[in-house]
């Protein structure tokens, strides 16, 4: 008789440092190597035996060392970001890259407060005077946090939680961010301001907590800096790169800010000389060395989080912080994967046009809004399930406001995000027949201008009578929408607003909308041309049936002009298209 042999337990190993209670969570059920001071080759001689790996941030995950590791499932990064981890080619090899966003929260956020007290009251300049052997109070009078106002930028997690205890002061409140949920400001007694400038005017503390993107990217600078008060004190435990430094090193001696706190820089650690080293050095900056989650808590929170992680993944199941590409049996990707990328360029065209057009007073539009319908014809109302395509449309929402350092939008977190960024997301699937047309489904993206329920739209579309005809024209002229199909796998985009006319969404478009009438194309051809900017295609839309037939209101000889071009196109060229002989509104998008 054959005696059953038990299957081995997966392996799991851990290079660095984790938690006891973490490693205690994977003992019972996989066989764990703690294996310290690897060097890569050493590393990789061993990582095909193994079934997930769990690194802070000294191990290097490389292509090479995942090529090598045959049996992984899962990487773990306890921690927020995954620099040290080659995700694009996890994601090739079907490896699971999990970090954990929001276990250094708190450390973030008390680090900060920490700054801003420090900074109020000289404590780095005390300590190093006393220490010193002086004795200087008449020196190093400082000031008090009550009944000061604290200007917050970014107004995510941790700009709530500095928020919440800053309030416990008798601070007054107030934030920048045009995409914060406003009850979750109210409810932590903040005041959301319409602009940046207004919040900088205002601050005697003033704390970054966005991410580094583009258009974050030396956000203060010397024009901000010197519109602050002179007592006025700056805050960064999020990223460096977002203030100038060289800038707020000269404001900094000029006198046009009182101080500073640092915890982060665009160079880690400082090059001797730098503009870095020598704010660190200044008397009126307090600094530290990225210190911002370094708690015995938020490293045993994050430690806990991978390690909770793995154990789903390794059983099964699926994971909380996924990084890399949505989870679904690859049959059913097939047939999902150009939709998902439409959908997701659907949402990132949103998020880009009506947030930062240009009208014809010279002023950037700011029109997102929360609140969408989503609907599914065609071959997608068969599917099991719409899950990814969900999650492609708050990828491409808010991956334009966003940064992938620490909000990676999936299929396992869309839903969250979009709750907790304030964002209502009703998907629905229609009846109508598309067989007559060259698509075998279409997708419609409405963001409507109230929360009301989007079953009242389904019983107005239905009925046929002049009544409900205009009403559904009216709600037209409310709503903003995006239509969008895939013939040959390939998205194409065949309404955007009230126009109507077929483009694929890639590369850099020039959007604008303009009275169709002879001489706006040349116009718009000859200033980009003055640019050195290509026009690699054009498309112009003429008004959409419905809008052009039951909305009397609407000027008839509209059009949006859709414009592929080779490069980007500043904003200098598109304030010049706007006018009399150019055109209404311009807006420029990445896809």
């Amino acid at each position: 008789m054959a005696i059953p042999v038990p299957s081995p337990k997966p392996k799991i190993l851990i290079p660095e440092k984790v938690s006891p209670d973490g490693l205690a969570l994977l003992k019972d059920s996989f066989e764990v190597d703690e294996k310290k001071g690897l060097s890569p080759d050493e590393l990789k001689g061993i990582i095909g035996e193994y079934e997930a790996l769990i690194v802070r941030s000294e191990t290097k995950v490389t292509a090479e060392l995942l090529e090598a590791a045959k049996k992984l499932k899962v990487v773990a990064r306890a921690g927020v970001g995954v620099d040290n981890v080659d995700v694009v080619s996890a994601t090739k090899y079907g490896i699971i890259v999990v970090n954990s966003p929001s276990g250094n929260i708190n450390a973030a956020a008390e680090h900060t407060i920490a700054l801003m007290m420090a900074v109020a009251r000289n404590v780095g300049d005390a300590c190093s005077s006393i220490k010193s052997g002086k004795w200087e109070r008449g020196r190093l009078v400082g000031i008090e946090a009550k009944g000061k106002t604290l200007g917050i930028v970014g107004l995510g997690k941790v700009g709530l939680t500095v928020a919440r205890i800053a309030n416990g002061f008798g601070m007054r409140l107030i934030a920048y961010d045009p995409y914060a949920n406003p009850n979750l400001a109210a409810a932590a007694s903040v005041t959301l301001k319409p602009t940046l400038a207004e919040v900088q005017k205002e601050a005697d503390f003033l704390t970054l907590h966005t991410p580094l993107i583009a258009s974050t990217k030396g956000m203060i600078g010397a024009a901000e800096l010197a519109t602050m008060k002179p007592t006025a004190r700056i805050l960064n435990v999020a990223r460096g790169g977002m203030i100038d430094e060289t800038a707020l090193l000269e404001a900094l001696n000029a006198g046009t800010i009182a101080g500073a706190g640092i915890d982060v820089f665009t160079s880690e650690p400082p090059e001797a000389d730098s503009p870095a080293s020598r704010l660190i050095a200044h008397p009126k900056v307090v600094a530290t060395p990225h210190l911002g989650a370094s708690t015995k808590e938020a490293q045993e929170n994050v430690s806990i989080d991978v390690c909770e992680q793995v154990v789903s993944i390794l059983s099964g199941e699926l994971p909380r912080s996924a990084v890399n590409a949505p989870i679904i049996l690859p049959e059913e990707y097939r047939t999902l994967q150009p939709f998902v990328t439409l959908v997701e360029k659907m949402g990132s065209l949103y998020t880009q046009h009506y947030t930062s057009h240009l009208t014809a007073s010279g002023t950037k539009a700011k029109d997102f809004r929360t609140t969408f319908d989503i609907t599914y014809e065609g071959a997608l109302t068969n599917l099991n399930t719409t899950k990814p395509l969900f999650a492609a449309l708050v990828k491409g929402l808010l991956t334009p406001i966003t940064s992938s350092d620490g909000l990676n939008i999936n299929i396992v977190n869309a839903e969250l995000l979009a709750i907790d960024r304030g964002i209502l997301i009703n998907e629905n699937r229609s009846r109508e027949n598309v067989e007559d047309k060259p698509y075998s489904s279409f997708v419609t993206l409405r963001a409507r201008a109230s929360r009301s329920p989007s079953h009242q739209r389904t019983d107005i579309s239905r009925s046929n009578s002049p009544a409900a005809s205009r009403a559904l024209a009216r709600q037209e002229q409310e709503d903003q929408v995006i239509q969008g199909f895939v013939s040959g796998n390939k998205p194409f985009i065949s309404r955007l607003d009230r126009f109507k006319g077929e483009f694929v969404p890639r590369g850099t478009l020039l959007i604008c909308r303009n009275f169709d009438s002879c001489g706006k194309i040349g116009f718009v051809g000859s200033l980009l041309g003055k640019a050195g900017v290509n026009i690699k295609f054009m498309n112009v839309a003429p008004l959409h049936e419905d809008v052009e037939e039951n909305v009397g209101d609407v000027e008839g000889n509209e059009a949006l002009m859709i414009l592929g071009v080779d490069k980007p196109v500043g904003q200098d060229v598109v304030k010049g298209l706007i006018g009399q002989e150019g055109v209404l509104e311009a807006s420029v998008v990445t896809l």
